[in-house]
C-alpha cells in the first residue's frame, strides 16, 4: 500500500477519469491510504470504480472533460469539503472505432487531430483553469496529468502517431507554463507530468503484442508507481514529466 508520507494528514483527492484502468486504480490506492480523508472520483458516468471493500472514501462526480461547465461544477463539488491536495488527470485518448494511431502522413485528418487535441491536451488545461483555484497553495499540494513517454519531441525517432504524439507535447507545455505562474503564487506546490508505462488497459491493448511480459504493467502497479513519484515530487521539480519509476522524460 501507497502511504503519501509528504501529504498533509487527511489530505483529500480529485481523481478525473476514475473508471478507466489507471484512474480507477489510482482511486483504490488513495482510498487505502490511511492519510487520505476522501477521493472524488470524477467520470462522464459519474459512477466512480466499481464499487468494492475498501471504497468508502470514493465519492463519485460527473465530469466530461469535454465540457468546461461540467469540469467547474464538479471541482465545485468536491471543494465543498474543504480544499483539495492533490488532482490527477488520469485520462487519454489514442484511438476510438474510428479513429487509429497514424502510421503515415497521409492518414491526417483534422476531426481526429482535434479529438486528441480536446482530450489529451485542452481538457487538463480547463481542469487545471478551476482546479488549482480549489487546492491548497498554501501546503504541500500536487496537480498531475498523465502524459506519454511519445509526447517527447527529442525522444521522437519512429515518427507516426501524429495526433497523441502532439497533443502529449502539447499537455506537456500547459504543465510546464502552468507551473511557472503557480510558483509565483506558492512555494509549496508542484504541477507534474506523468508516464506511466505501457499499461494493460484498453488504451494500449491493441498495441501491445510486442511488449515483454515484463513491460507491461497491470493498472495497480502503475498506479502505486505513480502516487510514490508523486509523494517525492519537491517544487523545484514542477513543470517537468517523471516517468513511473521517477526518471525525468525529456521535452
Amino acid at each position: 500500500m501507497t502511504e503519501m508520507s509528504h501529504f498533509p494528514s487527511d489530505y483529500r483527492a480529485l481523481v478525473v477519469g476514475s473508471t478507466g484502468g489507471i484512474g480507477a486504480a489510482l482511486t483504490r490506492a488513495l482510498c487505502e491510504d490511511t492519510r487520505c480523508a476522501a477521493v472524488y472520483a470524477a467520470s462522464r458516468r459519474g459512477t466512480g470504480p466499481d464499487p468494492g471493500p475498501g471504497l468508502e472514501k470514493a465519492h463519485p462526480l460527473t465530469l466530461d472533460l469535454t465540457d468546461e461547465t461540467s469540469i467547474e461544477d464538479a471541482v465545485a463539488t468536491a471543494r465543498e469539503g474543504g480544499p483539495l491536495h492533490l488532482v490527477i488527470a488520469a485520462t487519454g485518448f489514442l484511438h476510438a472505432e474510428d479513429i487509429s494511431p497514424e502510421k503515415t502522413w497521409r492518414h491526417l485528418d483534422g476531426d481526429a487531430l482535434m479529438t486528441a487535441y480536446r482530450i489529451n491536451a485542452i481538457g487538463p488545461a480547463l481542469l487545471a483553469k478551476h482546479a488549482l483555484k480549489a487546492m491548497a497553495l498554501d501546503e504541500r499540494s500536487v496537480f498531475a496529468a498523465l502524459s506519454a513517454r511519445v509526447g517527447s519531441i527529442s525522444d521522437n525517432r519512429l515518427g507516426g502517431w501524429h495526433a497523441y504524439r502532439a497533443s502529449k507535447a502539447a499537455l506537456n507545455q500547459i504543465l510546464k507554463t502552468l507551473s511557472i505562474e503557480l510558483a509565483r503564487k506558492s512555494d509549496t506546490a508542484v504541477i507534474a507530468g506523468l508516464h506511466p508505462g505501457t499499461v494493460d488497459t484498453g488504451l494500449s491493448e491493441p498495441f501491445q503484442g510486442n511488449v515483454p511480459d515484463e513491460k507491461l504493467f497491470t493498472p495497480d502497479y502503475s498506479a502505486g508507481c505513480l502516487l510514490s513519484v508523486i509523494d517525492g515530487l519537491d517544487p523545484g521539480q514542477s513543470g517537468r514529466v517523471f516517468d513511473w519509476a521517477g526518471e525525468e522524460v525529456l521535452p
